[in-house]
């Protein structure tokens, strides 16, 4: 089974909600990436977003646009990202998907990415700006390589559309909480969880919610209606003002942590 299926899976038996923290590999740098990897871990997260840096992330924040950035200052590519995976996989089981954008994919070529991946133990792809009504060959590929395929959700969504994402998306569902791009925010969608529940009257698959969930309260408040809690910035800005500094993984995994412990709660 694909380690993103077993996580939801043993949750769900738990009665708990995936809480699901988005880096940037190679921010500082990859050494740092792969140990950041095993402090959240430690620190009970139970799925990676590992972020594919791209010179044109148009949907994301200046946060996360500051650490792509920075990544790419160190030449990060697709075959760094999957050789950094392989070697989390010699010491890890942690689920692993990447959250990428079209043009790396499309330049390194559908079969040869999802094989590579697949390869080096990435479990899963959302690529951000890929609709699933253009992803025909993408996601015939990653299928193939038993790769899951995420996409995402709109507040906009019609219900035909939720249809369509709900039969395109394996392993999960993202839900993007708002319109706009990543981003830490005060308060939370209004409407957030009658918007979780229509997606849910129209799949069994798992709902994750992400952008602007920055708190432990936004956290606890999200796993009350969803089953799974993304947060990128809040973690990401971390990582940026620490730096490649010795104790930078631990700092950013006792933060964290508690997003983590307030998401278990419910």
């Amino acid at each position: 089974m694909n380690r993103i299926d077993a996580r939801f899976a043993a949750l769900k038996a738990e009665g708990k909600t995936a809480f699901i923290p988005y880096i940037t590999a190679g921010d500082p740098n990859l050494a740092q990436t792969e140990k950041l990897v095993y402090a959240l871990e430690k620190a009970g997260v139970d799925i990676i977003e590992f972020g594919v840096p791209f010179s044109d992330p148009v949907g994301d924040g200046p946060v996360n646009q500051e650490a792509a950035l920075r990544a790419l200052k160190n030449h990060i590519t697709l075959k760094d990202i999957f050789a950094c995976v392989a070697r989390i996989r010699t010491n890890s089981p942690i689920p692993i998907v990447l959250f990428t954008y079209f043009n790396p994919v499309l330049a390194y070529g559908f079969v040869g990415f999802a094989r590579d991946a697949a390869a080096a133990g990435v479990d899963g792809v959302l690529c951000v700006d890929l609709p699933p009504e253009e992803a025909t060959e993408y996601k015939a590929a990653l299928d193939e390589a038993g790769v899951r395929t995420v996409f995402l959700m709109a507040p906009t969504s019609t219900d035909k559309r939720i249809e369509l994402i709900a039969r395109n998306s394996t392993g999960f569902i993202y839900y993007v909480s708002r319109l706009g791009v990543t981003g830490e925010r005060d308060a939370l969608e209004t409407d957030l969880r009658s918007a979780v529940a229509r997606i849910k009257q129209h799949t069994d698959k798992p709902v994750a919610v992400g952008f602007g969930i920055s708190t432990p309260a936004h956290a606890r408040d999200v796993a009350s209606m969803a089953d799974g809690v993304v947060v990128g910035s809040a973690i990401v800005r971390m990582i940026g003002q620490l730096g490649d500094t010795p104790d930078m993984p631990e700092k950013v995994a006792a933060f964290t942590k508690t997003l983590v412990d307030a998401a278990k709660v419910i």
